[in-house]
């Protein structure tokens, strides 16, 4: 395969995306020229862009990267970042379903029908949920059922329902079920008071149990004429379902921590923030991966100056009200994502290249690491040798605060074990870390232990 060619991008016969010289573009095959001209000029196309609810982009006249069979070439705009829905948070699955159904009602009204409703073709960009699959669109049959209905109940709504209904994280089985949670095993999961939700027996339950059924008797079901209201009243069923589900998060330790279980006083906080900001000022970042987020208090200082922030948090209820601050904010610069950086998302899909690693979608200009180090080193044993080799290889910058070992929150890591951390120190550290950064800025936090620095990898 040419190693222009996305990895991830095979399964579909009508095209593919590449990438040249830094740039992004889509292949469009003649074998799509039917349903690409009529999602351009049915203004499907037009509505859609004006929406926000797809990427958009140009024709251009880069030559195809497979004459044979080309159509066309597209250059769409670029997403900042992709992110994976097992990476999202319960309100950041919801809001990419309800797009996604958004996008098929348009299509019906234009004659046009969505052929896929993969949650991996929703990407974040600006704050937003939108369609990155040009491709995903084809002309309407009134003599077929939609074609998508199952993979939108596996990839979106079986997922959401386990999220609701049984733990937040359960997102997480799209890792290992790439085509979306089977829906028997949603159906067994699930208590039985979900019989009691209309949309979920029949969309989950029921359609789980009638599966093979319809494939037993799928060329009398292709035979059966289907209404367009019909298809608009499943797309509108399906709505109000997702409507109805919904978590709060947990008022969790760290989605309060700067509230309550913050080690500062107001002063000594208010001096943290401003040291930060400067920190900030003077590294003038690309782009930042806050590292340990919490509910992203210092990635705002980052995206309010109008820098593309990446919020990294272990905890859900964390990246669950951060994400609900970045929708009332509007905040087009913010993307929190679930992750523990100790054991971020990896590679995978067919020979681990369909889905990237964390790692692998950096690096980043700038990392910001407030108050983590002392739970990678203590919490984790992870080596400082081996911490600072990490932030070398994802990022130039790095503004790090230095938590001593005698500051009240490491204590109380050090409450349950035995404390077999000796070369946990300021003086290792920055030792450690000037194996690979420049010491740029060292700045004390007044009222407490803490150090503030801004590194720059040599």
């Amino acid at each position: 395969m040419d190693e222009r060619r996305v990895p991830s991008s095979f399964r579909d016969p009508n095209g593919f995306v590449f990438t040249e010289g830094g740039e992004v573009f889509r292949q469009v095959n003649i074998s799509y020229k039917r349903q690409y001209e009529k999602l351009m000029f049915s203004g499907l196309y037009d509505d859609l862009v004006s929406d926000g609810l797809i990427i958009p982009h140009i024709e251009s006249d880069h030559e195809p990267l497979k004459n044979h069979g080309a159509y066309k070439v597209l250059k769409p705009d670029i997403v900042r970042f992709t992110s994976y829905p097992y990476e999202w948070c319960f309100s950041q699955l919801k809001d990419a379903a309800l797009t996604t159904l958004s996008i098929q009602m348009k299509s019906l009204e234009h004659g046009m029908t969505l052929k896929d409703a993969s949650a991996y073709n929703i990407q974040f960009n600006r704050g937003k949920p939108v369609l990155i699959d040009t491709l995903s669109f084809e002309v309407l049959d009134p003599t077929v059922p939609w074609v998508a209905y199952r993979q939108f109940c596996q990839h979106f709504l079986a997922p959401l329902a386990l999220m609701t209904y049984i733990d937040p994280g359960l997102n997480s089985l799209l890792k290992s079920h790439l085509d979306g949670v089977p829906l028997s095993m949603a159906s067994n999961m699930l208590p039985r008071r979900t019989y009691l939700n209309w949309g979920l027996l029949v969309h989950l339950h029921m359609h789980s149990k009638s599966q093979s059924r319809l494939i037993r008797h799928r060329d009398k079901m292709e035979d059966r004429a289907i209404s367009l209201n019909s298809l608009k009243g499943l797309a509108d069923n399906l709505m109000s379902t997702v409507k109805s589900l919904v978590w709060k998060p947990d008022k969790t330790v760290w989605s309060e921590y700067y509230g309550v279980e913050s080690n500062y006083d107001d002063s000594s906080f208010d001096a943290k923030k401003k040291r930060v900001g400067e920190l900030i000022e003077k590294a003038n970042p690309a782009s930042i991966w806050d590292i340990g987020a919490n509910t992203g208090l210092f990635s705002r200082m980052a995206s309010e100056r109008g820098v593309p922030t990446l919020s990294l948090d272990y905890d859900r209820s964390c990246v669950e009200v951060n994400y609900l601050r970045v929708k009332k904010d509007g905040d087009e610069n913010l993307l929190p994502l679930h992750s523990d950086i100790t054991n971020p998302a990896p590679a995978i899909g067919w020979m681990n290249q369909e889905r990237k690693s964390l790692l692998e979608r950096g690096p980043t200009d700038t990392v910001l690491a407030l108050a983590l180090i002392h739970h990678l080193a203590i919490a984790n044993n992870l080596p400082l040798a081996m911490v600072s080799s990490f932030f070398s290889g994802i990022c130039k910058k790095l503004i790090i605060e230095f938590v001593p070992k005698q500051d009240s929150n490491a204590q109380r890591l050090l409450q349950s074990r035995e404390d077999i951390f000796p070369d946990y120190n300021l003086e290792e550290f920055e030792g450690e870390f000037s194996r690979y950064f420049k010491i740029d800025s060292k700045l004390p936090i007044p009222g407490s232990d803490r150090v503030l620095y801004l590194m720059v990898k040599e």
